[in-house]
Formats: structure tokens, C-alpha cells, sequence
């Protein structure tokens, strides 16, 4: 048999008796004739107690020294690991990191996998011994020691199950697998069996709590089937697999997330021109600030509104750059919110399904909740919510999709050992060259579509219902979704639709427009939509820096963005959308997978 990877949390191996009872598990699994590989965390709170420590010492502690400190929390639970096989009878050996030939670049406490040797680990495992790797870490060129971050167990197990061609990844922690949606909030919530790497990528806040989005990365890129197991009892239930298929093949939504802690930031009066968003974004890619959300609408007399989200811990850095930016572009008006949610819904079958979003905004708007701003994607829906109505928005949607019921058809699932490692459509070796270096799938031109905008809609709940209840009537089919928070209590509301449904979805939304005191309505018979699609997009800092780059060296003004976790849109001029793939083809030639 293969290769199995089994990677164990700081709760799976909290203290000895728990530290026997995995070494008991890699033991049943190596008997049953796979070759095992472990990745364990530090124990329990131990990586809590050295940053106290270090806190202790100073208020500023280097990098470079945290991250020779932390790494010592792995190479603690791996030689106890080792000793634990020994003693039950079985051959084991203990690897740090570096040992392994674990290479990163050079950014302590948030290093990069770029490659990772084979050798050492193979020899080991033919001379029958289980593997015991330190998860979270590696060494960088100068063979200083780095750290791998935010859940950097989870990716180094899931890069080694890469790296060795491995049947499957085993992920043990302390919860049964991947959930609709959070079970702490929700009590309906129901363990999936089954999920997509894209479904869980595009649900990153939520997969985080289970695993954090670089390893579900990982998992994409390099076709890892990734099982998520509840290490109590070391049972043989399957958990969740996240892989290639989603749980159903005809239920349009498969999870809702929740992002509590978002800030929300707008520039007002922004010149409606090329090069605009590349001065900003190359601003904030300069400072090294993740966004999430970014919302741009049609502008009005030569200006528009540039709105996006980042982490609420990210906002003072990201105001000290935007202020920089509005000062450059002149009288630009910069207003931002820190108590915000993003509340997002995920499916395959939303891409080729009527009637998802409005089906959304109408559950918040039964709740009296109202809606700062719409981004979509082609599986996601994202709102942006006030926080104290978060919860409340997560379970009304959770329970607008009734997820917390079986699917009808869920899609067939079988034994973990019959799931193995897709084989890749190029060579091996090429693909692992700097393993997490940011890989672009496609860059697309659509221009099959037109857009539809109503402006000065009041800020209050159940207006977008009303707009996209009234289009789903007469199954029209909606891509991009863009509200941004407006000003003075009103917003702007566009969306895509196929070119030949454009005329009667403005006179759908004229009618509505008129009934709710708002407008004008305007509309586009043909626009093009550039879209970029790729691994990585959220946390690469720099693709809306390439990306805007290019179009603003194309002299292509940008009218709208929306984005996502895997996914960034734009709307330029339908004359100017040639010009515009080729320019982003030529940006992202480096990196398209």
C-alpha cells in the first residue's frame, strides 16, 4: 500500500497518555501495510506559554528568535512521539524541520514552503519506521530556523502528503470534521461527509477553525485528498473529506461562514480613472495588508467609491495608508467602520442555479438586518453585516438553506482508502518548485454580459431582496452582485446578467426602483468582465497590485470590482476587453498554473 500522512493537533497530544493513545493509531495504521508519516503540534498550550514567556522578557521580541523559541514546542511532542512507538514495540525516528529539508524564504514567524526533499523521509520509511516530522516549521536559505504561522502544522502535513505522493492526509483534532457552519453558533449545524477545495477555500473563515486555508491550498494545487477526524477515539469514521467533489450535486449552497471581526473602510470622490486602484493597492501591498472584500460601483461625474475590508486588526496599518493615498489623489474622503461581519454563503451549485441571492438577502431582511455591502463570486455570496447582528444573520441563513438536513443527492462516498491522490496533469517536480508561491488557473474575458445599476437606494433591510426576488421571477440568471455602503443613507446596487436579458432586468428594476423611492436606473447592454482565478489570491497581497498594474498601464479604467477568496472580477468598457485579458495574461505569465 501507499503512503498515509496523520497529523496530529496540540489537544491530540495534550499529555502522555494522549501521546500514546496516536502513537497506538500510527501504529494500526502502519500494521494494516501503509508507510506512515506523523506531523504533531507543540502540546497542548505550550505555544502559548513560550510567547508569555517571551512577553516576560520583552515587549518587542525579534523574529528570528521567536521563531527559535516556538519551534522547540514540535521537536519536544515529536521526540516523546518517537519514544512513545518505541516503547509500544515499533521502529520510529524524529525529524525537525530542518531535518526533513523543510526550505522556506526568509519571513520569520509567517515563512513560505518553497520547497521541500523526499530523501531522507523515504529512506526512513523503507527501513520501516514511522516518520514523526515537527509540524510549523523549517529553514530558510541560511539555515535559520523559521516558523510557518497560522495553523503551519496543518501545512506542513498537507505539503509533505504533496511532496510524497501520498494516499491521503489525515488530520486528527478535536471536532468530528467540517460543519455547515459553525456548531458553537448554530446548534442545527451538520457534519459534512463531503467537501470541495473550492467550497472550503471560498469558506476559509470557517475551514479555519478547522484548518487554515494555506493547507487547504496545499490540497488544491496539488490534488490532496485531506480527511478530517476527530482524534478522541481514533475511530475509523470518516469525518469530513475535503477533495475534489462537494457533498451534493444539485444543492446550491453547502456551507454558510461567518467573519466577525472585519473593518470596513471607504474612499468617496476617488478619480474615475486608469491607474487609480493600482496607486491604492500598490499602497496597501506595500504594507503587506491582506483585503478581503473589495467593492467598486459605477462612478457618477468623473468620481466613484472604492470601499474593501480588512481584519479589524489590520486597520490602524491600513488607514496610515489609505490616508497617504487620499492625499496623493486629492480631495478624496476616507470614512471606515470597525464593527462589521462579513456573513458569506458557499456552493457549487450556485453557479448554475436562479433565485440563490435573493433567497439570502431575503432571510436578512425577515430579520431586520440590514445589508453594508454585496461582493459575490461564482460560488459565493458575501454581505456585509453590522456585528451585534451578525449570529442572528448566520442563523437565518443557515436555516434559510435548510442545511442542516441531508442532501438528496449526496454524491457517492467511500472508504478513506479508497480515495487516493489525484496524479497530476504535469510533472511532479516542476509543480513543487516553490511550493507556495502564489498559482494563477485561468485569467477569463467574459463578454457575454451587460450590467444593470440602481442608484440612491436607502440604507435600510429588504431592498435588495426586493430587486433580486423580482429577477429571479423571471429566471434570469445573475454572475457579479456589487453594493457598497454609500453615503448619506444611500447606495449604489449593479449587477451582471446575460446581454440578451439586460433590457427586460432594467425594467424589472425600474418597476421595483419605483415603488421603493429610489433610482434613476441605468443599465449597459455589453460590458467585459475580467476575471482572475487562483490559489493564493487572498493571501498573495500582491495580485491586486499586478493585476490593477496592468490595467492601469493599458490605460483601461476600471468601473467595477468584486472579489473573493479564489476569484477577482472587474468591469471595464466593453471596447477595452482584449486589451485587457492581454494585459493580465503578460502580468500573471510567471505564475499561471
Amino acid at each position: 500500500m501507499g503512503i498515509i500522512v496523520q497529523k496530529f493537533g496540540g489537544t491530540s497530544v495534550a499529555d502522555a497518555d494522549k501521546i500514546l493513545a496516536a502513537a497506538r493509531k500510527a501504529i494500526r495504521t502502519q500494521q494494516q501495510g501503509h508507510q506512515v508519516v506523523m506531523v504533531v503540534s507543540a502540546m497542548g498550550k505550550n505555544t502559548d506559554v513560550l510567547v508569555d514567556l517571551a512577553g516576560q522578557i520583552t515587549s518587542n521580541p525579534p523574529a528570528r528568535e521567536m521563531d527559535m523559541l516556538l519551534s522547540t514546542g514540535e521537536q519536544v511532542s515529536v521526540a516523546l512521539m518517537a519514544m512513545a512507538i518505541t516503547e509500544l514495540g515499533s521502529k520510529a525516528v524524529s525529524l525537525t524541520g530542518g531535518q526533513i529539508g523543510i526550505k522556506t524564504d526568509n519571513s520569520h514567524t509567517k515563512a513560505r514552503i518553497q520547497s521541500i526533499s523526499t530523501e531522507r523521509m523515504r529512506k526512513h520509511l523503507d527501513d520501516g519506521h514511522i516518520v514523526i516530522a515537527a509540524g510549523f516549521q523549517g529553514i530558510d536559505d541560511d539555515f535559520n530556523i523559521t516558523t510557518l504561522g497560522r495553523g503551519g502544522s496543518d501545512t506542513t502535513a498537507v505539503a509533505l502528503a504533496a511532496v510524497l505522493q501520498a494516499d491521503a492526509c489525515e488530520i486528527y483534532t478535536d471536532v468530528d470534521g467540517v460543519f455547515t457552519t459553525d456548531p458553537r453558533i448554530v446548534a442545527e449545524a451538520r457534519k459534512m461527509d463531503r467537501v470541495s477545495h473550492d467550497e472550503i477555500l471560498e469558506l476559509a473563515s470557517m475551514g479555519a477553525g478547522v484548518m487554515h486555508s494555506r493547507s487547504i491550498e496545499f490540497g488544491k494545487k496539488f490534488g490532496v485528498p485531506i480527511h478530517v477526524c476527530n482524534s478522541a477515539s481514533f475511530s475509523d469514521e470518516p469525518g469530513t473529506v475535503i477533495g475534489l467533489h462537494s457533498e451534493s450535486q444539485d444543492r446550491p449552497v453547502s456551507g454558510v461562514a461567518l467573519t466577525k471581526n472585519e473593518a470596513w473602510i471607504s474612499l468617496a470622490d476617488v478619480p474615475d480613472q486608469p491607474g487609480t486602484m493600482d496607486t491604492l493597492f500598490s499602497k496597501l501591498g506595500s504594507v503587506n495588508v491582506a483585503v478581503d472584500m473589495i467593492v467598486q460601483n459605477v462612478g457618477e461625474g468623473g468620481k466613484a467609491e472604492i470601499s474593501f475590508t480588512v481584519l479589524e486588526s489590520d486597520l490602524p496599518t491600513t488607514l496610515k495608508a489609505v490616508n497617504i493615498v487620499a492625499k496623493d489623489l486629492g480631495g478624496v474622503e476616507v470614512t471606515h467602520e470597525a464593527n462589521v461581519s462579513k456573513v458569506s454563503i458557499v456552493g457549487l451549485g450556485m453557479a448554475t442555479q436562479t433565485g440563490v441571492a435573493d433567497r439570502m438577502f431575503r432571510a436578512l431582511a425577515d430579520e431586520a438586518i440590514n445589508i453594508l455591502a454585496i461582493t459575490t463570486s461564482q460560488i459565493k455570496i458575501s454581505a456585509l453585516v453590522p456585528r451585534d447582528q451578525a449570529m442572528k444573520a448566520l442563523r437565518a441563513v443557515h436555516g434559510e438553506f435548510e442545511l442542516e438536513k441531508q442532501p438528496g443527492d449526496r454524491a457517492a462516498f467511500g472508504n478513506k482508502s479508497t480515495v487516493t491522490l489525484q496524479p497530476s496533469p504535469v510533472d511532479v517536480v516542476d509543480r513543487l518548485q516553490r511550493m507556495e508561491d502564489l498559482t494563477i488557473d485561468d485569467i477569463q474575458l467574459d463578454e457575454t454580459q451587460g450590467r444593470v445599476t440602481v442608484s440612491q437606494v436607502p440604507d435600510k433591510p429588504g431592498i435588495a431582496a426586493e430587486i433580486f426576488e423580482a429577477v429571479a421571477a423571471e429566471e434570469i440568471m445573475v454572475d457579479m452582485i456589487v453594493q457598497g455602503t454609500g453615503r448619506d443613507g444611500l447606495a449604489n446596487v449593479s449587477f451582471t446578467v446575460p446581454m440578451e436579458a439586460v433590457s427586460t432586468a432594467t425594467e424589472i428594476v425600474r418597476s421595483v426602483a419605483a415603488q421603493m423611492e429610489c433610482g434613476p436606473v441605468t443599465s449597459d447592454p455589453k460590458i467585459a468582465i475580467l476575471s482572475v482565478f487562483g490559489i493564493g489570491i487572498r493571501t498573495h497581497t500582491g495580485v491586486g497590485v499586478r493585476m490593477f498594474q496592468a490595467l492601469s498601464r493599458a490605460d483601461i479604467n476600471v468601473e467595477i470590482v468584486s472579489s473573493s477568496e479564489m476569484r477577482v472580477n472587474v468591469v471595464v468598457d466593453a471596447d477595452k476587453g482584449p486589451a485587457g485579458l492581454q494585459a493580465l495574461q503578460a502580468a500573471f505569465a510567471d505564475v499561471i498554473g
